[in-house]
């Protein structure tokens, strides 16, 4: 029982610690924001006490800033989208290379091996082709086609 009640006074003082922790980072916190507050509540009062003139003058100056401060935040989304594009592109070239390179080996499998093959619908768009034999083969290999051919 004892054992049971120093583990539980242990954690308890745990608790405490880090609540007391919590509530000093707290404090801090509120009065970092009265600082602010107060700096924000002199610089209206100042602002206020300027000519209608000088507060449009401060008010477009502010505007500016804050446009300018969103237009460069802005030009950085705008690259960032501009190098997952890129990116994007790569990996479309890459996928359309090894989606001709499948369509080139099932040309070159004959089609009895492949009859289950004849009943599946095919999603992807081909490019019209003009086939003239079964086989398609590049120009630079034909010497060695017709080699394998005659032997």
């Amino acid at each position: 029982c004892v054992p049971v009640l120093r583990l539980l006074e242990a954690q308890l003082q745990d608790q405490r610690r880090e609540h007391e922790e919590e509530m000093e980072a707290l404090r801090n916190q509120v009065d970092l924001m009265q600082e602010e507050l107060e700096k924000q509540q002199q610089a209206f009062l100042q602002t206020l006490q300027l000519s209608p003139e000088v507060q449009v003058e401060l008010g477009l100056q502010q505007e500016i800033t804050r446009l300018t401060n969103e237009n460069l935040d802005l030009k950085e989304l705008l690259e960032k989208l501009e190098k997952n594009e890129k990116k994007l592109k790569k990996q479309l070239k890459i996928y359309m290379k090894k989606l001709q390179d499948f369509e080139a080996s099932q040309t070159m499998v004959p089609v009895e091996r492949r009859p289950h093959e004849r009943n599946m619908q095919v999603a992807v768009q081909r490019k019209e082709k003009d086939f003239q034999g079964m086989l398609e083969y590049y120009k630079e290999d034909e010497p060695l086609l017709i080699r394998n051919l005659i032997t």
